[in-house]
Parts: C-alpha cells; sequence; structure tokens
C-alpha cells in the first residue's frame, strides 16, 4: 500500500518536497521509513518525526509560547507539516492519507490543479467507496448525510439562514470526509486544524469562513479504497464509534459556539429522532441502488449502525456540548424549589454549582484544535527559521 504510494510519488517531477509525517514512532522506524524512501528511488523527501529530538523541540516552543498540541493523531502531524511548508516557501501544498490502497499519480494532478494553475484556494478530493463489491463510506452515508440533512429541515423551518448557509455549503462536497485536499498557501496560513476526527469537517468550516474558491475534483474514475476502521459499538472511544462522535462533536460546536445557534433541552433528543428517520430513508435508497447495480448490501447491519452507534454519537455529542449548562439550571431550580436545601444554599451551594459550571464549560467547549500559522509567527517571528533549522539537521540525520 504505502509502498505504491511512494512508487507512484517518484513520477510526480514538479513537486519541490514530499514532507512525510511519522507520529508516535521509534528512532528504528524512522530510519525504516528512510530505507524505504531510498529504496523507492524519491529524491526530495522530508521526515517529519515527530518524537525526533529535533521535531520535538518545535512542539516543545511552541507549548512554552502557549500553543500546547499534545493530542497525537493526523492533526497534530498536519499542522507541523503545514508549519514546514511554509517555511519552505511552498505555494501550494496538497495532502494525501498514506492509507490509500489504490493510489495512482493522476490522482495528485487531477488534486492539485485547481490551486496550482487554476487559482483555486483549496480543492478537495471526492471518489466513489466501493470494493469487493460492497458499499463503504459509511461515516459519509450513515452519518454526515443524514445529519446535516436533518439539520436543513431543522434550519429551513425555523428560517435560521446564517445557518442554514453552512450547512448547505457542507452538503455542496459530494464526500466531505475524503482526507485529500489542496490548499494554496495564503489560506493555508490562516487555518486552523483540529487534531481529533473531526478533521475533514472541521477543515470544510474553516474554508468555508476563510476561502474565496474552492473546488471539487473527481479524484479517481474507479472505486477507491483505503483502510477500514472498525465499528466499534460498545465502545464510543474507539473505531467508527469515536470517530462519528468526534464529527458530531465537531460539527455541532461550530453551529452553537461559533455561530451562536441557541439550543433548547430536548434539541439533541429531537435532532436524533429526527437524524433516524432520515437515516432510515437514505438505507432504503442505498438498498436500491445497490440492487440496480449488482452490489451486495447487508441493510440490516446498517440499520443497526444507524440505531447503535450513530444515533448515539449525536446523544453522546449533546452530553459533551450542552450537559453542563442544562444539568447546572435544573438543578439549582431544584435546590430553590424545597425547603431541605436551604441548609446547603446557606453554606454556599449555588455558588460552588456555578463555579463548577464555569470550569466545566471551558473542558467542554474547548475543541481539539491548533491555531493558524499566522497566528503563531505574530507571537514567534523566528519560528519558520527554526523549522529551517530542524529540516537541515533530519536531513543530516537521515542522509
Amino acid at each position: 500500500m504505502f509502498r505504491n504510494i511512494l512508487k507512484q510519488l517518484k513520477e510526480v517531477t514538479y513537486l519541490s518536497n514530499i514532507i512525510i509525517g511519522l507520529d508516535r514512532a521509534t528512532e528504528e522506524e524512522s530510519f525504516f521509513l528512510r530505507d524505504m524512501l531510498k529504496e523507492a528511488g524519491l529524491k526530495n523527501w522530508i521526515i517529519q518525526w515527530n518524537d525526533g529530538d529535533g521535531f520535538s523541540g518545535i512542539y516543545k516552543k511552541l507549548a512554552d509560547a502557549g500553543f500546547n498540541i499534545v493530542q497525537p493523531g493526523k492533526g497534530k502531524n498536519l499542522f507541523l507539516s503545514f508549519g514546514i511548508a511554509i517555511a519552505l516557501g511552498a505555494e501550494s501544498v496538497g495532502v494525501i492519507d498514506a492509507d490509500i490502497r489504490t493510489f495512482k499519480k493522476d490522482q495528485l494532478h487531477r488534486l492539485l490543479y485547481p490551486v496550482v494553475v487554476l487559482n483555486y484556494d483549496f480543492s478537495k478530493a471526492y471518489y466513489a467507496r466501493i470494493a469487493n463489491n460492497t458499499m463503504y463510506g459509511r461515516v459519509k452515508r450513515l452519518l454526515l448525510d443524514p445529519l446535516l440533512l436533518s439539520l436543513k429541515r431543522k434550519f429551513a423551518e425555523t428560517k435560521e439562514e446564517k445557518m442554514l448557509n453552512l450547512i448547505e455549503f457542507l452538503l455542496g462536497f459530494n464526500y466531505q470526509l475524503s482526507g485529500e485536499v489542496a490548499f494554496h498557501i495564503d489560506l493555508l496560513k490562516k487555518m486552523r486544524v483540529a487534531t481529533n476526527w473531526g478533521i475533514e469537517i472541521f477543515t470544510l468550516i474553516e474554508v468555508y469562513r476563510k476561502a474565496s474558491s474552492c473546488a471539487q475534483v473527481m479524484f479517481s474514475e474507479e472505486p477507491f479504497d483505503h483502510k477500514h476502521q472498525d465499528i466499534s459499538p460498545e465502545d464510543h472511544t474507539k473505531g467508527l464509534n469515536k470517530m462519528a462522535t468526534d464529527i458530531v462533536t465537531t460539527l455541532m460546536h461550530a453551529l452553537i459556539v461559533e455561530e451562536g445557534l441557541e439550543i433548547s433541552d430536548t434539541f439533541f433528543r429531537d435532532l436524533a429522532i429526527l437524524y433516524q428517520a432520515v437515516a432510515e430513508e437514505q438505507i432504503k435508497k442505498y438498498s436500491d441502488d445497490a440492487s440496480f447495480s449488482n452490489l451486495r448490501y447487508d441493510r440490516d447491519t446498517e440499520e443497526e449502525m444507524v440505531k447503535k452507534v450513530f444515533r448515539n454519537s449525536i446523544l453522546q455529542a449533546g452530553d459533551y456540548l450542552a450537559s453542563p449548562y442544562k444539568l447546572t439550571e435544573k438543578f439549582l431550580r431544584l435546590v430553590h424549589t424545597f425547603p431541605e436545601f436551604k441548609p446547603f444554599l446557606d453554606n454556599g451551594l449555588a455558588e460552588v454549582l456555578l463555579k463548577i459550571e464555569k470550569k466545566a464549560s471551558k473542558t467542554v467547549f474547548e475543541m481539539p484544535q491548533t491555531v493558524s500559522w499566522e497566528r503563531v509567527s505574530n507571537k514567534l517571528p523566528r519560528i519558520f527559521y527554526d523549522l529551517i533549522d530542524v529540516v537541515e539537521q533530519e536531513k543530516k540525520r537521515f542522509a
């Protein structure tokens, strides 16, 4: 899989640098990657070994300046890669996931063309997710699309144009969760990056706010395949279950906290009910499509995923985003209603509750995200020189 990506990249002659992020890896593993790159015949590569002395020093400088980026994963990895690209004077930056099974160099050409040649700020790939005669893309098909359609219905009824515009923008993308994107450097400098599974939807929300033009490209005319996540129905901290909760939380955080959506006590419960109805409508369509196209389709499994995983991810996100406020409000109403609570109120119970609510709100509403590199360079004017120094040191290490 990864060796094929390297083989294809070798034939792309216009790339100034190929940055390969390596997270949670030992020194032995970093040198194993070095050997793979040399074996593939690539020349212009940079190994971004996040746990090595060089780049871990950059993370420490960022943390000392108040930009503490600790959650490991794709978002943290990409953020530093973007900083390196900016430091090296890139004009455009393309991102591809390293787990693509069917990658071809033409796909990268298509992704970069709108940004490099046509001067778009942003481009995003879309493709058919079919493998072994079976439809995949379950989180997009069964969670995100029905959720966005449900929100569109709600906001159309309440005539909330500001919210509706964002939802319409997201619905306009054929595959919102694709990891293959390209940026013009001016946009990239202003972008924040989510450090959880909500990174793709967060990126689109950032593009909605900060880009003047964006394009979609058909990344592959043939079915596209990459690594599939486990469902993990019993554990909301793993697999598609974790991914779903992060995506819903990221989207709803943008609407509630940053766009100012006001929600009622029953908002997430009502949304989950509407979502399930819309999702079941979509499943009927997928079942019909699969039958017409001679694809295998397990309708029972998909309906079960909606009921037992994705619907619950909406309720889980509601708990993360709204519960501390709603619980405090209800509890204060309760303790002021019954005289039995008066001794506790006299001893400062209400004040303690409000203090805890304020403390909890900072945790609950703090999205796991980075700042923009524009903000970093404003506070650390020499950060890009520091990045170049580390890049040169790492080139010597892996020479």
